[in-house]
């Protein structure tokens, strides 16, 4: 995990400086700034990053990897940049200009806001040199459904997820969020394998579902297991962290990070990196609304979620674990894997009115019963937090006061009250007048 910073004029490193110190929770242990063709760059970074960082520093350029296919870098050219972003959006990366015409980017927003007159997401799969956007990569050409033998297919997704896990053993110590869920759970059973003890951690409010199932599957594995059970009130008083560092107000992506980042903060303490789980609702059809929809659009849906990753999902991964300057390795999206997931026929994903069917089938006997056939449970319910913000929320929010805010500067609606307390606290973050276009917005956000 590093933080990467540009500005395209030379003795500017005052500036690149104050951009890398707002960012300085993803790694702060070294830093370095260069002046280089009419532009001045930053990078900091811990440790543990010093093989990926020093690799790319050797060719001028700044680079925040993860692992092989999730990165984002800068190489300056030319009096600007090249930005180059990896093919899903895993790692972040942004940029602007400001009254003058002079080009920014950082790796977070809130490097930016202060330097640019509005911040622009790059989205995956694309590069930009300040001039020109080119799209190297489309997910809508994976689509493609080819395998057709079961038994073969789910031997197949185990072994890719095992060499997807095995490319991210960095240290001899690390750690899973595990969430009981299916997806945390299956990249555990795998990583177990080469890691002992992998050191797990579940967080939720007392008797939350993930809990006992986290729980059930670190007992069956080995693992060293941490919990973290939260109240109402230790949620409330994460929440401004939660939203500085998630830099969003959607409501379901807030609601799954407060968990997210509490048991991202007990990692921390004992790890600096770990897996997540995500991404395998996305391949495998893990969502309860799939179900209902023709199977013939399936692909093209499963093909938009995956896509929508990068600002929903992936960015409360990012920021959960950068929050602490941990790294999160998500082997559900590495490269091969998505390849492979895209070419397996929906009625492997959801088979009936299971889903994730392939999942189960690549991981049977390698989890407790129950936990393998777990339905899926959203972040927030599984942890236990929905009824208990929404509800705070609604006593403290007046209707009056809903009506008469929840229309933003740039026409959009809050949705509920809900959402509205978030974008207060976010408000006080980052101010009323920002342009939000870089911000994304969940699939299926529940509407007042």
């Amino acid at each position: 995990m590093a933080a990467i910073a540009g500005v395209s004029k030379e003795n500017s490193k005052l500036k690149v400086s104050a951009m890398l110190s707002k960012m300085s929770h993803r790694g702060a242990a070294k830093k370095t700034l260069l002046e280089k063709e009419g532009t001045t760059v930053g990078i900091t970074w811990n440790d543990h990053e010093d093989k990926n960082v020093t690799a790319y520093l050797t060719n001028d350029i700044v680079c925040d990897y993860k692992r092989p296919g999730h990165f984002a870098w800068a190489k300056p050219e030319d009096g600007l940049f090249t930005l180059y972003r990896d093919e899903l959006g895993v790692t972040p990366l942004y940029y602007g200009w400001d009254s003058d015409d002079t080009f920014y980017f950082a790796s977070e927003v809130k490097a930016l806001v202060s330097f640019v007159e509005s911040v622009k997401e790059l989205l995956p799969g694309n590069t930009f040199n300040g001039r020109e956007m080119k799209e190297y990569f489309q997910l809508g050409s994976l689509r493609q459904e080819q395998v057709s033998d079961p038994v073969k297919t789910a031997y197949t997704l185990k072994s890719l997820l095992d060499d997807s896990v095995k490319f991210s053993l960095n240290a001899d110590r690390m750690g899973s969020w595990l969430s009981g869920g299916l997806d945390s759970s299956a990249i555990c059973a795998i990583a177990s394998q080469y890691i002992n003890p992998l050191v797990t951690f579940a967080a939720g409010v007392e008797g939350a579902p993930d809990l006992e199932y986290a729980r059930m599957a670190a007992d069956y594995l080995g693992t060293e297991h941490h919990e973290v059970i939260v109240s109402l009130q230790e949620m409330l008083s994460a929440l401004p962290e939660v939203i500085y560092h998630l830099e969003s107000f959607d409501a379901l992506l807030v609601r799954s990070s407060i968990t997210n980042y509490l048991a991202a903060k007990e990692a921390s303490q004992y790890v600096s990196e770990v897996f997540s789980g995500e991404g395998g609702d996305e391949l495998f059809a893990g969502y309860e609304y799939l179900k209902a929809l023709p199977r013939d659009l399936l692909p093209y849906e499963l093909t938009k979620i995956t896509g929508d990753l990068h600002n929903t999902a992936l960015q409360r991964v990012d920021r959960c674990s950068s929050a602490f300057g941990t790294t999160a390795h998500t082997p559900f999206l590495d490269p091969d894997v998505v390849k492979y997931a895209f070419s397996i026929p929906v009625g492997y994903k959801l088979n009936g009115t299971t889903e994730k069917w392939i999942l189960r089938k690549a991981l049977d006997g390698h989890l407790p019963e129950p936990v393998l056939n777990r339905p899926k449970a959203k972040f927030w319910e599984g942890a236990g937090v929905k009824e208990l913000v929404s509800s705070y929320a609604e006593d403290t929010i007046t209707d009056s006061d809903f009506s008469k805010n929840r229309l933003l500067p740039n026409g959009w609606n809050i949705n509920t009250k809900e959402e509205l307390l978030y974008y207060y606290i976010f408000k006080e973050h980052f101010g009323s007048e920002i342009d939000l276009s870089w911000i994304g917005r969940t699939e299926g956000s529940p509407v007042k």
